[in-house]
């Protein structure tokens, strides 16, 4: 389940990001000599399509598509011949096509989930053998109170936690209408993936409505963007640790998909046992959404990654077509293309480089 899911979603996300680079070139009367699947040589051609030919190629590690005079521009009607706006729009298509992805799959969690509600604070899930469990406490629990002290916010409930660290906590809760007194101990002796207590915290939730589901999936898209780009900031400032900002490859995002396709199976089979278990039962755990989340991370990574201003992606054809909108100029065609033929083959061996690593020294990455 796993594997099939995994070349779906890089599946998906290369067409369509590939498909956004075709569209744009055909609206804008571009001929597209090739639609291709993985990087040449090629395999074989899958079929033909108003003149563009859809191909299957030997390394499975992407995918382009081919515009009719893409480097050339002696070829009449082809991209490199084209005004340089037309040609920033080709390039835009790709990225915005997988923002976009984003954009639609973080609105279909958002829909599914609904959207917080300040003023409680809300126990979502108890990790197993975890103090939190021993103590009783469970998912769908409201934490009223952490020592004496009200708790309305997700800060207020952490800085309590944190400040009480080895030592007993008598915690109120509210479960099924009742108000209930429960002592966990947050032990340091648990990692930070762990948890001191081993719980995970939200605000209670309500169906949001269309606006919020719509722009609630630009904010998710944006904001995870902006995290992409301050990694580097991140790493200099010394706020995040390097193993944090780990490149993988296959296997590692392969690694990632398992513990999600656990993860949300999981989660549906206790929602569905729960919600069928009668009063005895405690409340119905809503389903977890980590499939989703990941497609919804990977396709702002994707296009991210693409708008960087290095030479053979995206934004490095981008950058050099900008002398010619600011000053009339354009960087002879030669040099542009050896240029992004040398980084072509640079990226292909970091890319190996980087599958290699994901089985020489794996990353130790968990699901929360």
């Amino acid at each position: 389940m796993t594997l099939i899911i995994v070349v779906l979603v890089f599946g998906g996300m290369v067409f369509l990001h590939e498909f956004g680079h075709f569209m744009a070139a055909r609206l804008l009367k571009i001929e597209v000599e090739e639609f291709g699947f993985g990087l040449p040589p090629k395999i074989v051609t899958l079929f033909k399509w108003q003149g563009t030919e859809f191909t299957l190629n030997a390394l499975p590690i992407g995918g382009f598509v081919r515009p009719k005079g893409e480097n050339d521009p002696n070829v009449m009607d082809g991209l490199a011949a084209a005004n340089p706006w037309k040609r920033l729009a080709v390039l835009f298509a790709g990225p915005a096509m997988n923002l976009l992805t984003a954009v639609v799959v973080a609105a279909i969690i958002i829909a599914q989930m609904g959207v917080g509600v300040p003023g409680k604070v809300l126990i979502e899930n108890v990790s197993d053998a975890s103090p939190a469990q021993q103590a009783g406490l469970q998912a769908n629990d409201v934490l009223l109170s952490v020592s004496g002290t009200p708790v309305s916010t997700l800060d207020d409930a952490k800085a309590l936690i944190r400040d009480g660290i080895d030592t007993p906590l008598e915690m109120t809760i509210e479960r099924a209408g009742q108000q209930l007194n429960i002592t966990a101990t947050p032990l340091s002796s648990r990692s930070v993936e762990q948890g001191a207590l081993g719980i995970g915290l939200s605000y209670p939730r309500r169906p949001a409505n269309i606006g919020e589901i719509i722009g609630g999936g630009f904010i998710y898209t944006g904001a995870q963007a902006l995290n992409i780009l301050y990694l580097p900031v991140g790493l200099i400032q010394g706020v995040i640790a390097p193993g944090d900002a780990r490149l993988i490859g296959m296997k590692g995002i392969y690694d990632i998909f398992g513990q999600a396709v656990q993860r949300d199976a999981e989660s549906r089979q206790l929602t569905a046992a729960t919600s069928t278990g009668g009063a005895a039962q405690s409340a119905a755990t809503e389903p977890t959404n980590y499939i989703l989340s990941l497609i919804a991370m990977l396709s702002v990574s994707l296009a991210v990654f693409n708008l960087l201003p290095i030479p053979a992606l995206d934004g490095g054809r981008i950058l050099f077509a900008l002398p010619e909108i600011l000053f009339r100029r354009r960087i002879p065609y030669k040099l542009e293309n050896v240029i992004n033929g040398v980084a072509m083959l640079v990226l292909i061996a970091l890319m190996l480089f980087i599958n290699a690593m994901d089985f020489i020294n794996p990353a130790n990455i968990k699901l929360p």
